[in-house]
């Protein structure tokens, strides 16, 4: 099963996810989305994965949307600035979580 991991190295709880990840032996590959955005497409199926709304992935407290933003705008917003994401993201061929807290990944590796 392919795992890859949405990371940024700055935060403390994407480094926990991974750190999880790799001592349950879990092969994982690390993509750090700030500086390999994810692209719309990509986004979209990250959400179908998780079954969330798009609202799911942002960081609210780093956005200046309105908490009634439209899918399309917060979709757009995260594709434009991709520190928005919300961090870190497990994905697998299947399914998506959200590592906050880390051990949440676990429910698809």
């Amino acid at each position: 099963m392919a795992v890859t991991l949405w990371h940024n190295p700055r935060c403390s709880k994407s480094r926990q996810t991974l750190a999880l990840l790799q001592d349950r032996g879990i092969a994982v590959t690390v993509r750090d989305y700030q500086k390999q955005p994810p692209s719309m497409i990509e986004l979209q199926d990250v959400l179908r994965k998780l079954g969330q709304p798009a609202s799911t992935l942002l960081r609210w407290k780093d956005s200046d949307l309105p908490k009634n933003a439209s899918e399309n705008d917060i979709l757009a917003a995260l594709a434009a600035n991709p520190k928005l994401i919300e961090r870190p993201a497990v994905i697998t061929d299947t399914a998506a979580r959200i590592g906050r807290p880390p051990e949440a990944v676990l429910e698809i590796v």
